[in-house]
């Protein structure tokens, strides 16, 4: 019966009859009928009902159910098939029920539950209110027992949909997934696709519909394609929904995929408005009381991006396919611009799940994204700003994040991780902030030098941006005061300058802590430690710095800025440590320089400022000024002489520098024990201290005369009272005493001029000029004696020149007895080219040697024989083990390189015409400078070392004697080298032009007899010098970042112009073009290998910036380093070039060519096949005609770089694949078959050059080569050998006389018994037996393993004779060995085996 009920055609009827039944489910309550009954006495419908046990009420109550829904059903159905007239009694019973529905109100009644009858007598009113009707309609379709046409129930569902308004819609659409029967889920699917992508008000509802329906893979996927197309379209509120929808929709497969698409389309960016919009929002809607909906609050925009963000987190917690699909998608974009904000954001998600490999990978690919400069700090910066609300829920990953950076010993993260904690101190609440400060605070108490900086560096800068937010954290700061046991000068500097700052600043937010401060410093200054006395005096500086900076607003104070308690404070601390200092010249001397240092960074108040002026001027005159007289009173080691006077015609009335009777007097203290405590009292001026004095005295000049330097300008020319020099050359006949005491003398002087310098070198005077180069002469002349005293006195140890490291102990070389007699041994000569390393670190200084003082003899009395001149050179000590003990120069000194550009005419109008000469920079002098720049710039701009602590503390700190070079950071250093490029350029040009004209002058031979050894030695070493400082310029990793884009091209176009001048405005590629194409023009004259091989570097570097035509500068490159490895190198003296340098430049140089060579294996080939045979048929000692690099003493730096890039090239070769078609199969065969012919012919040279270390390079790469061999060769000789039968077989029989030659060797070995060459032996055999049974695979993979024979080969050693050892060892023994034996291998095709039998026979026999 209930079949036919359901069969009416309306949908009303199916909604009525489907209410009754739900009314029956809430039944309760006792009917009223009577109303019922009257209006239809007659009514089926109502009858058939009451029978059943449902009364239907009138008015606004509830109709009542008296038993169970079930029973109810069976009962109607019973009386309705019972019913004589029972087929046509349900069309009665239908229309009756249309009949009475047509009342609104008692329609809406049976929409309605019904009540349970039995509970209550009470009347149930139903409220009108809230009644959604389309809804309690739709309600009743849903989960209906049995449809009886359901493509026709839904085809009406989707009528209504279109013409229905959009709430009802939504209902509509929800219900679907209960309304439909799982047959209809793929029609219905498509239909509400097509509506999805008409309707843009709809998607929610849809998608809600869509993910509820059983669809197949196919057409989920093409859903969710249209899905993702509409995306970008999708309102901001329901963006969650869809990515929810498409996130649910992903299988394993297509996972990357989606992913990739779905980060491409979600532009957070977009979501957030920017703050001006946000603002005059507000705005609109606190002027609109009921906020109006038409304008999205910010909040909302927030909202939203949580709830995506919600989504893709359970989407990635959940699913491991999915969070691997992030990841790769954020790795594969390799353009910095193309990376979202939602990129950031999702590595933040991906960190803060659970899963240890979604942690990791996060970890990873934000590393490698920051290293390679695509993830930015910008991009950092937008995140942050416009999601902060939402990152803050990620806050414990960011902190770990950036912890991780910052620990990381990859230095091109770490600034990012700084990044990160700058942007969450800034955008975070107080709990994050307090949170990042506990953070860098652990770090700064790390004890790893690199990170304890970094952290340091932030918390300065956190203080100076943010001073009231940080002050609330001063206490977690001053906790850093219990580490600095462990904490360097530079960084208690930074220590002391933050916390100083807090405490003293003008704002004074962290006041509280200034007792503290004060007891940490004075506790620290009355130690007797040297380490904590240094501690105290660099803090108690700092806090001067702090406390007595210049204010805004002056006060009741007379002339100054400070209020007279805080001037009081400065002035007791800076007596307090003052006195606290003079007891120990060191302490003096760091007390001077920290005073210096704080002059030259910090604007202090002007009372202070000309309190410290006057007590510095007085004292200096005092302590080591003298007038000077007619004779020097005094006994002294040696005859005092007023030496290097600049000022000659000022002979009345001049002053001097008093250096030598303060050594006396400072020697007599040292040994004067006898005085009992407390006797002395008066002051005792150590010359330690001159230099450090001297440099506060001129900066205080400089601060106070705004660079002014008149006052003390007599100081420049003044001499000094010091020995006779002559003594030096007789200084192997002095006792060890007087030596010591001459060498401290020649240290201090040298010093003294070096701050002299410092000093003076920004003047712009041409006399003050003249001075200068002058005392630059003065130093390189004075270091060559150095060396003459340095080699005669072993185990000494100069006086210390600065003061902020630990004490000079250990700072010395240990082999310094060994030092004279490597001196005497090498010749200047090799020392000068020797000089030309690239960067190892001890011959930076080998510059310094003793050439440098011949050239500057010229200008002093002091004239040697040339005999004498020659032993001085050769027993000179190198000064590169000593340089901490030298004043640092600074680097405005390095400006003195232009001086030798003045014009001449200048100087003949304001001078003298006979000083016209002096004053062009000598070749010595030139040397000196450069040197010292590119020292500074190896420091500054090369890539920082990996941070960690080395385990073994090296003896020697790197930053010794950088202390000013490191207050500048590495953009400040490039804009210098930038603006000195002219002129380094214009010195190349003469280094260039010197030895066109050496070479045009003797027809082309550098060592002709007229040519000026010393001098060629210097010139030599000045152009590799200038090569190497362009080249640590250009290599500054600081160059590759957009950021310094501008300076980089300014840097070429120097370059560049220098070729090109009137041309303006070129790209970078062109303009790394023109200086390209400059720096090839030098290539003509380059005096040595090592030379050559820094300016193909350099031209390398200049190469990658030049973007499109890597091929032409690829090209430009081999022929360059082709045409320096075919040259022939000799020395200025006319010796050829030889030794390790040479030998280590030379594979350099050779790697660099067979790297950029097009094709390696040619090359490879052109050398081993011509070269090498030229070389056996020459002379013992000449070289190869068509490689004049290449002769026996350089034979095995080509042979190691030729197996090298052999090897290299063969991994290269692509593996092949079944699917390769029958060319690229021959191209590769073809290639294997020209690297296994180069391969054989390097193995046979063995025969000729059989030393040990040509043995050890041909058993380690001939095993790597049979390695890739066997995993790329074997697999193509597989597919090939059907179709290249020959080919295959030649290429086999050519690698086979290379194995054997491999396996003699072994067995040569064995011999030997030399561990170096066995231990290449197990590795060896194994990969030469592989091969054999790889070979066997191949044959029978191709139906040929017939044509395999396999036999025992003998031992036998390199010359081919059997090693015959084995044969008086017991039979049982014999056996075992043989097992060892390696087994070779002889094949053919199983057509010509019988032609090759006896070939095999004869070769391979039993053992």
């Amino acid at each position: 019966m209930r079949k036919k009920k359901r069969s009416s055609s309306t949908v009303d009827d199916d909604s009525i009859l489907d209410v009754s039944k739900s009314k029956k489910t809430k039944s309760s309550g006792r009917p009223t009928k009577s109303s019922v009954q009257d209006s239809y006495p007659d009514s089926v419908f109502v009858q058939f009902l009451k029978e059943s046990g449902v009364t239907l009420t009138a008015g606004s109550t509830a109709n009542e159910i008296a038993v169970d829904q079930v029973i109810f059903q069976k009962r109607l159905q019973q009386h309705l098939r019972k019913n004589p007239r029972f087929p046509n009694i349900i069309q009665e019973f239908i229309s009756a029920l249309e009949t009475y529905i047509e009342d609104p109100e008692r329609f809406r009644n049976c929409l309605l539950p019904c009540v349970p009858s039995s509970s209550s007598q009470q009347d149930t009113n139903v409220s009108e209110d809230g009644l959604n009707v389309p809804r309690l309609i739709i309600n009743q379709l849903k989960w209906l027992d049995r449809i009886v046409d359901g493509k026709d129930l839904s085809s009406k569902l989707m009528q209504m949909v279109s013409v229905a308004p959009v709430e009802i819609q939504r209902d509509i659409i929800t219900s679907l997934p209960e309304i439909l029967e799982d047959s209809q889920h793929g029609d219905m699917a498509k239909e509400l696709n097509g509506l999805l992508q008409q309707n843009t008000q709809l998607p929610v509802p849809i998608l809600d519909a869509l993910s509820s329906l059983n669809l197949s893979a196919a057409l989920l996927s093409e859903v969710r394609e249209a899905v993702m197309g509409t995306l970008s379209a999708v309102q901001l509120e329901d963006l969650p929904v869809v990515v929810k929808f498409i996130l649910h929709s992903i299988s394993a497969s297509d996972a990357n995929e989606v992913v990739c698409d779905l980060r491409k389309k979600l532009e957070l960016e977009q979501c957030v408005l920017p703050a001006v919009l946000q603002a005059s929002q507000s705005r609109m809607k606190s002027k609109a009381a009921s906020g109006s909906s038409s304008v999205p609050s910010c909040s909302n925009g927030q909202d939203s991006v949580t709830l995506v963000l919600e989504v893709i987190k359970s989407a990635i917690r959940f699913q491991k396919t999915i969070s691997e699909a992030w990841l790769k998608a954020i790795e594969n974009i390799d353009e910095s611009e193309d990376h979202k904000v939602v990129d950031l954001l999702v590595l933040f998600i991906l960190h803060s799940t659970n899963a240890n490999h979604s942690r990791r990978g996060a970890e990873r690919v934000l590393k490698v994204k920051v290293r390679k400069g695509l993830i930015q700090e910008n991009l950092l910066q937008k995140t942050f700003k416009g999601h902060a609300q939402v990152m803050r829920g990620y806050f414990p990953s960011i902190l770990t994040l950036a912890q991780g950076l910052l620990r990381s010993p990859d230095c091109c993260v770490v600034p990012f991780g700084g990044h990160m904690y700058k942007q969450a101190f800034t955008a975070f609440d107080s709990y994050c902030k307090q949170e990042v400060v506990g953070s860098l605070v652990t770090h700064a108490c790390s004890g790893v030098s690199g990170e304890v900086d970094v952290a340091l560096e932030l918390l300065c800068e956190l203080v100076s941006q943010k001073p009231a937010e940080m002050s609330q954290f001063t206490v977690f700061v001053k906790g850093i005061l219990d580490y600095m046991d462990n904490l360097t000068s530079q960084q208690i500097r930074r220590l002391f300058h933050l916390l100083s700052r807090l405490a003293f600043g003008q704002e004074q937010h962290g006041g509280h802590i200034q007792d503290d401060m004060h007891i940490v410093i004075r506790k620290q200054l009355s130690s007797t430690v040297p380490k904590y006395k240094r501690i105290g005096i660099i803090g108690a500086v700092m806090m001067v710095g702090s406390m007595g900076a210049c204010r805004n607003k002056p006060d009741d104070s007379q002339g100054g800025t400070l209020p007279k308690d805080t001037h009081r404070q400065v002035m007791a601390l800076l007596e307090l440590v003052r006195t606290s200092s003079e007891s120990s010249p060191e302490a003096a001397a760091l007390y001077y320089d920290e005073l210096a240092n704080l002059l030259q960074t910090c604007k202090l108040d002007p009372l202070v400022q000309a309190w410290i002026g006057k007590s510095v001027l007085e004292d200096f005159q005092e302590d080591f000024v003298v007038d000077l007289g007619p004779d020097i009173s005094g006994s002294f080691l040696f005859p005092a002489s007023v030496m290097y006077n600049l000022d000659e015609d000022e002979s009345q009335g001049g002053i001097a520098i008093n250096l030598l009777p303060l050594m006396t007097q400072d020697q007599q203290h040292k040994t004067d024990t006898t005085q009992p405590a407390g006797v002395k009292k008066e002051r005792r001026v150590s010359p330690l201290c001159l230099s450090p004095f001297f440099r506060l005295l001129r900066l205080c000049e400089e601060v106070q005369h705004q660079g002014d330097l008149e006052e003390i300008d007599a100081l420049l020319g003044c001499p000094l009272i010091l020995n006779d020099m002559e003594v030096t050359e007789k200084v192997e006949s002095l006792s060890k005493a007087e030596r010591e005491f001459l060498c401290s003398l020649l240290f201090y002087t040298i010093n003294w001029f070096r701050e002299v310098v410092n000093a003076f070198c920004k003047q712009n005077d041409p006399e003050m000029k003249m001075k200068i180069i002058t005392r630059i002469q003065n130093i390189t002349y004075l270091q060559s004696l150095l060396q003459t005293c340095l080699a005669a006195t072993p185990g000494y140890t100069p006086p210390q020149a600065n003061f902020d490291g630990e004490s000079a102990e250990g700072m010395i070389p240990s082999a310094s007895i060994a030092l004279p007699k490597k001196g005497k041994k090498e010749t200047s000569g090799k020392k000068r080219k020797a000089s030309a390393s690239k960067n190892s670190s001890g011959d930076k200084s080998q510059l310094e040697g003793a050439a440098e003082a011949e050239d500057s003899q010229q200008d002093h009395p002091e004239k040697e024989s040339e005999k004498e001149k020659e032993k001085d050179a050769k027993s000179g000590v190198s000064l590169s083990s000593y340089w901490p003990f030298f004043r640092e120069l600074d680097v405005e000194a390095l400006s003195v390189l232009q001086c030798g550009l003045l014009s001449r005419t200048l100087l003949d109008t304001e001078l003298h015409s006979k000083l016209r000469e002096e004053v062009q920079l000598g070749p010595a002098e030139l040397l000196f400078l450069l040197e010292d720049m590119w020292r500074k710039l190896d420091f500054s701009l090369a890539s920082a070392p990996a941070k960690k602590a080395p385990f073994l503390k090296s003896k020697m700190d790197r930053a010794v004697g950088f202390a000013h070079l490191q207050q500048k950071n590495a953009k400040e250093i490039a804009t210098f080298c930038t603006e000195l490029l002219p002129t380094l350029c214009t010195h190349l040009e003469n280094c260039h032009n010197h030895f066109q004209t050496v070479l045009s002058e003797n027809q082309g031979v550098v060592d002709a007899p007229g040519v000026d050894v010393k001098e060629q030695q210097l010139m030599c070493s000045a152009y590799h010098l200038l090569l190497q400082v362009l080249h640590t310029t250009f290599s500054w990793a600081g160059f590759s970042g957009p950021e310094h884009r501008a300076l980089l091209k300014s840097a070429l176009g120097v370059l560049a112009g220098r070729l090109k001048e009137d041309e303006t405005d070129l790209t970078l590629d062109q303009l790394s073009r023109h200086a390209f194409e400059y720096l090839q023009n030098f290539r003509s004259t380059v005096p040595s290998l090592n030379t050559a091989l820094c300016l193909t570097q350099l031209l390398i570097v200049l190469s990658q910036y030049g973007g499109s035509n890597h091929r032409t500068y690829r090209e430009q490159i081999t022929s360059l380093s082709r045409h320096f490895l075919c040259q022939e190198w000799v020395t200025a003296s006319g010796e050829k070039e030889r030794g390790n340098k040479y030998n280590d430049a030379l594979q350099t140089l050779l790697s660099i060519y067979l790297e950029h060579t097009d094709d390696v294996l040619k090359a490879v080939e052109e050398i081993a096949g011509e070269g090498v045979p030229e070389l056996l048929n020459a002379a013992k000692d000449a070289n190869s005609r068509s490689w004049p690099t290449l002769n026996r003493q350089t034979f095995l730096v080509y042979y190691k770089s030729m197996m090298a890039e052999l090897e290299r090239a063969v991994r290269k070769i692509p593996p092949s694949k079944h699917t390769d078609n029958q060319e690229v199969q021959s191209e590769k065969l073809l290639t294997w078959n020209l690297a296994v012919r180069d391969f054989h012919i390097l193995i046979n040279l063995v025969k000729m050059f059989d030393s040990r270390p040509v043995l050890t390079v041909c058993l380690k790469y001939g095993r790597l080569f049979l390695e890739s061999f066997l995993k790329l060769g074997m697999p193509l000789l597989d597919y090939s050998f059907k179709k290249h039968k020959e080919d295959v077989q030649s290429l086999l029989k050519t690698f086979q006389l290379s194995t054997r030659q491999l396996h003699h060797m072994c067995g040569h070995s064995k011999i030997r018994q030399d561990t170096g060459l066995t231990n290449h032996v197990p590795a060896l055999k194994k990969n030469l037996e592989q091969f054999v049974y790889r070979v066997k695979a191949m044959l029978t993979l191709n139906h040929c393993q017939e044509a395999f024979w396999l036999g025992n080969l003998k031992n036998r050693d390199l010359k081919g004779e059997e090693i015959l050892s084995q044969r008086s060892q017991a039979a049982d023994e014999e056996e075992e060995e043989s097992s060892q034996v390696q087994s070779e291998e002889e094949e053919s095709d199983s057509d010509d085996r019988n032609n090759e039998q006896e070939e095999v026979e004869e070769s391979d026999e039993s053992d």
